[in-house]
């Protein structure tokens, strides 16, 4: 991962901007359920990974270079949906954007992109999980990172979310793991550290004919802890608690396939104050 590469905290008006992944549309990225409540200890224990939220509770269920950071000339305003002047990220590292500027907003942009990578069907695999943890966390939390999450994501858990030993889904059917920032807010900021919130909504569930557990959604705020090192913003430590969560509109749900084939045919965003 090249420097200038990892997030820090949000800042700014708190609000985010999306751009399409160069290259690959065919991205899919993954988010957290709501976390039943005989869950909170496990989640304890494991830690700092919000994904873990994500395992657990549909187990439990029923059924490149730093960007610019100086504003253009018609940087817009911060009303509600305005994006800032900083560019987006230009390079990855394996499925993670990088390339994030040493300020405020480049830590917002990361805090975003690193949530979207921790909520996604990486992180049932051990190879792209390992890979993943290492790409956005600091060398120094990364180790016992690692070895924590191979010992959660065990085929026992696995076979109560209806998932293969290895974590891919059984045939027939296509696991959805996708988190999506809705806005950032930046709650401390130093030269080297920052505290960023993300708020996002996440989709989780098995998609196909005979599925017992159907794709829904659920809300999160992300509590990110980060720190400038030598690769850029690095991630140290996350949280995470329920909400804000809007009412239920009357839209009709999709049937199973309609769900599998917007997976499978939207692409993620790259996400950039």
């Amino acid at each position: 991962m090249s420097p200038g590469d990892e997030h820090d905290g949000y800042g700014g008006s708190g609000q985010t901007r999306t751009r399409l992944p160069e290259g690959n549309t065919g991205d899919v990225h993954g988010g957290a359920r709501r976390p039943a409540r005989g869950s909170r200890s496990l989640l304890t224990a494991v830690g700092v990974v919000v994904l873990l939220v994500a395992a657990i509770a549909f187990a439990n269920r029923g059924g490149g270079d730093p960007a610019d950071s100086s504003p253009s000339s018609g940087t817009p305003g911060t009303s509600a949906t305005a994006p800032t002047g900083t560019r987006p990220v230009t390079g990855t590292d394996g499925t993670v954007p990088t390339g994030y500027a040493h300020d405020e907003q480049g830590a917002q942009s990361a805090a975003a992109n690193y949530a979207t990578a921790l909520g996604s069907t990486d992180m049932f695999q051990k190879g792209p999980r390992e890979a993943l943890v290492r790409a956005v966390y600091a060398p120094e939390v990364a180790d016992d990172l690692v070895k924590r999450l191979d010992a959660s994501y065990s085929p026992e858990l696995m076979a109560n979310t209806g998932l293969e030993p290895n974590g891919l889904a059984p045939s027939g059917l296509t696991f959805v793991a996708r988190a999506v920032p809705i806005g950032t807010k930046v709650t401390a900021y130093s030269e080297d550290k920052a505290t960023v919130e993300v708020w996002y909504v996440n989709l989780t569930g098995l998609a196909g004919e005979g599925s017992t557990k159907p794709v829904t959604s659920a809300w999160f705020t992300s509590t990110q802890k980060l720190s400038w090192t030598a690769q850029g913003w690095r991630l140290t430590s996350t949280d995470e608690h329920e909400g804000p969560t809007p009412v239920n509109g009357d839209s009709r749900a999709s049937v199973a396939d309609e769900i599998a084939e917007a997976v499978e045919q939207y692409g993620g965003f790259t996400y950039a104050r």
